[in-house]
């Protein structure tokens, strides 16, 4: 199969973990520890040594490295960060063996793991101190039953979710409202109404002559101002020899 290191064979689930900042060295001796073992022992072991109950033996990369009594006095570690990455990927290949109808025993057939990229860091201020970040790969192969000759695997149906009822859609324009009645009789009190108010004549006005005066509040005809007659009947106040 396409991105696994190893032929897959029929009747077989798989599952991988890309890129996980994680020790190499201790995920391989977390998976060399489940091979060739059953899935639901592999999966209590791994719950276990999560949580630092059970210790892991290391049978390589071990230089320097104490003695378990839990082993028997062999060399072994307790890797926690590495055993929740290999139990992760172990129960993904579970439940993809149950979407392909394999059942739910299955045997640890492959378990490997290798080292993925290598990424400089290089010390800050001018320094020629540098470090690399290591990542991992993890891979899985579960085997299932074997499948006699002549018999096919197929994956359980999903059940079929509830069709819902399209509400059938009504055209606006085939549907007449119906005429309301108090509106139509309503209409029918207000129009005389109208008609009479204006048939009302609105009160005739004046008719403005030329040369005529009119007040701005009211439309009051006042008299055209003659200035001749004012000059008789009111002199000037400095007398006539004083006007300009």
């Amino acid at each position: 199969m396409k991105g696994y290191s190893s032929n897959i064979p029929e009747n077989c689930t798989t599952a991988r973990v890309e890129g996980v900042n994680a020790s190499y060295k201790d995920l391989s001796q977390v998976c060399r520890s489940i091979r060739s073992k059953k899935s639901d022992w592999a999966v209590s072991f791994l719950e276990k040594a999560a949580e630092g109950e059970v210790a892991v033996r290391y049978k390589t990369n071990n230089k320097r490295l104490g003695h378990r009594r839990e082993l028997g006095g062999k060399k072994g570690r307790y890797p926690k960060k590495a055993a929740k990455i290999v139990l992760k990927a172990l129960l993904s290949a579970i439940a993809n063996g149950k979407i392909k109808g394999l059942g739910d025993v299955y045997t640890v057939l492959i378990a490997t793991a290798n080292k993925k990229n290598r990424y400089p860091r290089i010390a800050s201020k001018g320094r020629w101190a540098r470090s690399f970040l290591e990542t991992s790969r993890v891979e899985l192969v579960l085997q299932g039953p074997e499948v006699p000759k002549g018999v096919e695997v197929t994956p359980p149906k999903k059940a079929d979710k509830p069709v819902a009822k399209k509400e059938e859609k009504v055209d606006s324009k085939k549907i007449t409202p119906e005429p309301n009645k108090k509106a139509e009789s309503a209409k029918e009190t207000t129009e005389p109404k109208k008609k009479a108010e204006d048939k009302k004549e609105a009160p005739k006005q004046p008719l403005k002559q030329e040369g005529a005066t009119y007040s701005k509040h009211n439309d009051v005809e006042e008299p055209p101002l003659d200035t001749e007659k004012r000059r008789k009947e009111k002199p000037h106040q400095h007398g006539e020899n004083s006007k300009r």
